[in-house]
């Protein structure tokens, strides 16, 4: 029976296939009740019959009133079409048309500020299972914030479409969506009063490589290695088709007289991409990503890390692969990328090391250098206990506030809390100095400031005295009377309390770079 289902499966998805190019699609990221990004360009794409005459037509909801554009174009030979609409400020709603040998008509359609919220299961981790789950539910009544979740599902090859829609944030639509990304929205939509678009695509468990589109990998060349490998599979996959479809065929051909004739079913022969796993390079950007593109948007949001713990400053090359593989594909330059840098736990496991994670901050810190970047520091909302901590809100918040600052023009905002920038060897003290110290530096409970280290010529570090003076900090040890090196929050549980006075984390750093 599973055989049977199997093969009219198959056809069923051919037919679909041959309808799809016999009258307009969409893209299912086009559709009713979207948000479009606002003061820019916007592309609407889709496919029809090669040679076909489409016709877009944007207008007001308001009945009586001339339409804002009309465009007319013609599919290329392989189907596919494409025009922008003109950009437009917050607002709507709006209607498109979309007409060829059929008519689409899209409502409800708004302008205003579009955000991509990927990772793995920090970012997927839904409202119903955050801190105070209960009453966010209830009060997720934002018809103007619409949120679009795209469903877990890898692919081998990049992918045209996906099955979502776009859905205003009730009580209902919201306790399964991204907690970060709805707290991150909800901050944008309270302070920008425009309406807010939130494309939800995460996965938990996974790493950064199959987020990451082929492009990103060969640019990099410490990820020599695995872009090669991609490059590889997808060639000998290529090589092999040809005698994957005369497989195929005959099978066909087979079943059909086999059910013509009652006689027993054989298996469709099998013709699985190499890289269709969750797991695998590429294969999450091509199921879940590439669909979206070139859906315009203001930028990015990243919380991910967990699953590439043992990665080191290796991750740092990955991010810059992601990172600058999405701004390519997507082809609007440098768009914000703003990423959550992960919070304390204690990872167990055989040859587990406390370092790992340092490293990994120490990895995610040097991504600032990236231009049009921002990290959000979770020293202080975590649970040693706990990967997922249930406090969502701070995170989205925290995100949000590099884009209220960077992208938003606020300049009243404080964005990040203290960010190491330099030292020097004082007598028998070091003297740090600080990045984003906002309106000062202090302790966030009062007490001695925790979690620092110093260390001589031999490389031993011990707990440290650190004291605040002005905008430094300066550290030191009566038993350590010529230092060389400090270390701040180095060990995966640890949660100091040095903050600016926006309550703001200080990010983990040491100023050394030794091996042990």
């Amino acid at each position: 029976m599973k055989r049977f289902v199997l093969f009219f499966s198959v056809c069923l998805l051919l037919f679909t296939q041959i309808l799809a190019h016999a009258e307009v699609t969409l893209p299912r990221v086009i559709g009713s009740n979207m948000v479009l990004q606002r003061d820019m360009q916007a592309p609407i794409w889709g496919w029809a019959s090669a040679g076909e005459e489409i016709t877009v037509t944007f207008s007001t909801e308001a009945e009586g009133v001339e339409p804002i554009s009309t465009t007319t174009m013609v599919a290329d030979a392989e189907g596919n079409w494409q025009t922008k609409l003109p950009a437009m400020a917050a607002g709507g709603p709006y209607t498109l048309q979309i007409k060829g040998s059929n008519t689409l008509e899209l409502r409800n359609v708004l302008f205003g500020e579009v955000w991509v919220c990927s990772g793995q299961s920090n970012m997927q981790w839904p409202v119903s299972a955050s801190k105070d789950s209960e009453a966010e539910i209830a009060a997720g009544m934002y018809p103007k914030i619409r949120l679009f979740y795209i469903p877990r599902v890898p692919s081998g090859l990049p992918q045209q479409n996906v099955e979502a829609d776009w859905h205003e944030t009730t009580p209902q639509t919201i306790a399964g969506f991204s907690a970060v990304a709805y707290y991150f929205g909800r901050k944008l939509y309270k302070n920008l009063d425009v309406p807010i678009g939130l494309i939800n695509t995460s996965w938990g468990g996974t790493r950064i490589e199959p987020w990451t589109p082929p492009v990103g990998l060969a640019a990099v060349p410490a990820l020599a290695t695995i872009s090669k490998e991609v490059q590889d599979i997808q060639a000998n996959y290529r090589a092999q088709l040809p005698q994957k479809v005369k497989e195929i065929e005959a099978w066909i051909a087979e079943t059909r007289e086999a059910l013509e004739t009652d006689a027993p079913l054989t298996p469709m022969p099998d013709n699985t991409h190499p890289l269709r796993h969750q797991g695998r390079p590429t294969a999450l950007y091509n199921g879940m990503v590439h669909p979206i593109i070139p859906y315009a948007i203001r930028g990015a949001l990243w919380y991910q890390g967990e699953s590439n713990l043992r990665d080191g400053m290796l991750y740092h090359e990955k991010m810059k692969a992601l990172i600058n593989g999405w701004r390519e594909v997507w082809g609007q330059g440098n768009f914000p990328f703003y990423f959550v840098q992960l919070a304390p736990f204690n990872y167990g496991g055989r040859n587990a090391s406390p370092f790992f994670l340092p490293q990994i901050w120490e990895a995610q810190a040097a991504t600032l250098a990236l231009p049009n970047t921002g990290m959000a520091v979770t020293t202080d909302i975590g649970n040693l206990r706990d990967i997922h901590p249930r406090n969502k809100q701070d995170v989205g918040r925290r995100l949000a506030l590099w884009a209220l600052a960077k992208d938003y023009g606020r300049d009243d905002v404080t964005y990040s809390g203290p960010l190491y920038k330099s030292m020097a060897v004082e007598g028998n003290t070091i003297r740090l100095t600080f990045d984003a110290i906002g309106s000062g530096l202090m302790s966030r409970d009062e007490e001695p400031l925790t979690w620092f280290e110093i260390a001589g010529e031999d490389q031993e570090f011990i707990e440290a005295k650190a004291t605040i003076d002005g905008d430094t900090v300066v550290v030191s040890s009566e038993t350590v009377a010529n230092p060389v090196a400090v270390r701040f929050g180095w060990h995966q549980s640890a949660e100091p309390n040095f903050v600016n006075k926006e309550g703001l984390p200080a990010s983990p750093f040491r100023t050394d770079s030794w091996e042990k």
